[in-house]
């Protein structure tokens, strides 16, 4: 199986190339008895999107794009998305296994009572979004994406890896954060530092979380002060 590692993080991508796959074309995600296996779905372009109770299973979504979007107690294992621009996406209480997400914009999402398990975020624009009670099973990477001014609350992300992202204004409030590797990020801006206990920085990174801390406490230099 293809994988995707950063230093010691390693995520799952989904299997999509095995001997005797055949992915067949659909124009609905929506399939007889709720699940829809084996599929590549392209280039579709919808007012709304909802889905609930489905399972996903070994496929392609390319090029989605939509205006609203509602998923609610899915499925989804071994599925690529690429490309695509899922508006005012809100997901809810589902599995995701062996999942990428690839130059994809999820700007003001909210997700959640979503459990992540070898789910790749890679490129994407999740600008003002809301992840509440997500929770990494497995591994869990966001390269290279926008987070500005994301809000985490509640999360369990001790099993994910966070590099080369705008992480400014990102708030993460509560949950369970030991062990998030958030290397290779400038973190100046960060919100929420309290809750960050047991990360994993590099010795360089120190001197920003001072910044942001100062921000965060709203300290007053002395220097400043009038005489």
């Amino acid at each position: 199986m293809d994988t995707r590692r950063i230093r010691r993080t390693s995520v799952t991508l989904p299997a999509l190339n095995e001997p005797g796959l055949y992915l067949s074309n659909v124009t609905s995600l929506e399939g007889g008895r709720g699940r829809v296996a084996e599929f590549n779905y392209a280039d579709a372009e919808l007012r709304d999107l909802d889905l609930a109770e489905t399972q996903l299973m070994h496929g392609r979504v390319t090029g989605l794009k939509t205006q609203r979007t509602r998923l609610d107690k899915l499925r989804v294992d071994s599925v690529d998305f690429s490309g695509c621009d899922l508006s005012s996406l809100q997901w809810a209480d589902s599995k995701v296994s062996r999942v990428a997400f690839r130059d994809c914009k999820l700007m003001g999402a909210v997700l959640e009572g979503v459990t992540l398990d070898n789910v790749l975020f890679e490129n994407c624009k999740l600008d003002y979004s809301t992840f509440t009670r997500i929770r990494a099973a497995g591994s869990v990477i966001f390269s290279k994406c926008s987070l500005r001014e994301a809000t985490f609350v509640a999360a369990d992300l001790s099993a994910a890896l966070i590099d080369d992202c705008d992480l400014r204004l990102t708030d993460f409030e509560s949950g369970r954060y030991s062990g998030l590797d958030l290397r290779g990020n400038d973190l100046s801006q960060l919100r929420g530092l309290s809750s960050l206990k047991r990360i994993v920085i590099d010795q360089a990174q120190t001197l920003q979380l001072a910044e942001a801390l100062a921000v965060e406490l709203d300290v007053t230099y002395g220097e400043n002060l009038p005489e």
